[in-house]
């Protein structure tokens, strides 16, 4: 499956700041940074499930947000960009 996951999380504070870091070390650990706190993930559904695990465990749900958008099969493939082009292809190898 594809999805796109974006997030939002609160940095004022030092823990905040945290939670910040582990949010995008989940993400990277499952899909390609695509923007700042925008993440490509290419997954099956048992991946899914850990992922949002992980993310649950990650933020503090009364100050931080997560939006994770389900795309139709092979959606990443067909992404039309404007600017910087793309580094990355969201189908390939994840270096961890």
């Amino acid at each position: 499956m594809d999805l796109l996951i974006t997030y939002d999380v609160e940095t004022a504070t030092p823990e905040g700041q945290r939670r910040l870091r582990k949010v995008a070390k989940v993400c990277e650990a499952y899909g390609h940074r695509v923007q700042k706190s925008v993440f490509e993930v290419v997954c099956r559904e048992p991946d899914k499930v850990r992922l949002v695990s992980a993310l649950q465990e990650a933020i503090n749900p009364t100050q931080d947000s997560i939006r994770i958008y389900r795309l139709p099969a092979h959606a990443l493939d067909d992404v039309e960009h404007l600017g910087k082009p793309r580094q990355t292809d969201p189908r390939g190898a994840l270096v961890i």
